[in-house]
């Protein structure tokens, strides 16, 4: 079975020695992505602007890796404030409303103070 690393460019993944994604056979683990914007190396100030980067960055990643978000099985959603959880809600239902995946959301602190969200996803490779 190959193993495929995926990386966005970010200096953070040869920084900390992580990849963006890993692929393994079928399955896909995508790290933790916050909302930078890895072209530009900056960091939108409003939650919703922050949530769509993660997901396009995932959503890059994922199709790197010969996935789609319909592949997502599992997500993990760190947030920083419990008053973000109305606003993230819309945004994550665009993206994974019909995928519907195993979902968790939790309230924490991220690396960094400009971090208000981190997801990570878990993908499967639907059989055709």
């Amino acid at each position: 079975m190959t193993r495929k690393l995926i990386s966005t460019g970010s200096p953070f993944e040869k920084t900390a020695g992580y990849s963006r994604a890993v692929v393994q056979g079928d399955w896909c683990f995508v790290s933790g992505t916050t909302g930078y914007d890895y072209a530009t190396m900056t960091m939108p100030e409003s939650i919703e602007a922050q949530t769509r980067n993660c997901l396009a960055t995932i959503s890059k990643a994922l199709d790197e890796g010969g996935f789609s978000l319909a592949d997502v099985v599992r997500a993990h959603y760190y947030i920083t404030d419990a008053a973000f959880v109305d606003l993230v809600f819309p945004i994550l239902g665009e993206a994974f409303g019909e995928i519907r995946p195993a979902a968790t959301m939790i309230v924490c602190s991220l690396n960094k103070p400009e971090m208000k969200i981190e997801i990570e996803v878990t993908a499967l490779r639907r059989s055709a």
